[in-house]
């Protein structure tokens, strides 16, 4: 009778610690799921297994974040999984501090949501910008976007690509100094050690 007391017990308790490690399993791999969805489906997971997780702020007032990384990374060719697409080396100073209306105004309809056109909103904050009679294409017409994101970027100064390749993704007629380019391209020397991206005095932005 003992031994079958016994037996019974070792089963139960088998069967409680199985319960409690599947139990474990399942928080663990619900867990990770929150880890990896947008804020919303986050807040779902996490107030579906806790109690007490705060609500989130009123849909006009969430942040879209997400939807920005997103496009960012999709922008220069990377995955939001991937984690160079979470961790920028360069990011814009207003975007850090949230300040979203430096840039966008809350009237959708009127310059795609932005407070002026898109090609005079750099303008708004960096004055004088343009210093020199010769300046680059892009700049003149205030396509920032051609070389730099708006919010962050894997690379420095918000740029689209490597500094040692992005001007390459316009740039592939012939050079008149072609053998010592190519020098360069050897010694991976980057273009903007001699020519300013965006406006200079002397001809072909050499500084």
């Amino acid at each position: 009778m003992l031994i079958s007391l016994l037996m019974q017990k070792t089963i139960m308790n088998k069967n409680t610690r199985g319960r409690n490690i599947s139990f474990v399993i399942c928080m663990l791999a619900l867990l990770f799921l929150a880890g990896c969805g947008d804020p919303v489906t986050n807040h779902k997971i996490l107030s579906t297994i806790f109690d007490g997780v705060p609500s989130l702020p009123a849909e006009n007032e969430i942040c879209e974040e997400y939807y920005v990384a997103r496009s960012e990374a999709e922008a220069v060719g990377l995955d939001l999984a991937d984690s160079g697409a979470r961790t920028s080396r360069s990011s814009h100073k207003p975007y850090d501090e949230k300040k979203c209306n430096d840039c966008h105004s809350n009237d959708k309809n009127q310059n795609d949501g932005l407070i002026v056109p898109k090609q005079e909103l750099c303008g708004v904050c960096h004055t004088d910008f343009i210093q020199g009679d010769n300046v680059h294409g892009p700049v003149a017409v205030g396509d920032c976007l051609a070389c730099h994101l708006p919010h962050s970027s894997n690379h420095k100064a918000l740029l689209i690509e490597d500094p040692d390749l992005i001007c390459a993704t316009c740039h592939q007629e012939n050079r008149l100094a072609a053998a010592m380019h190519d020098r360069f391209t050897v010694k991976v020397i980057s273009c903007g050690e001699c020519h300013d991206p965006h406006s200079g005095d002397a001809r072909y932005f050499l500084k």
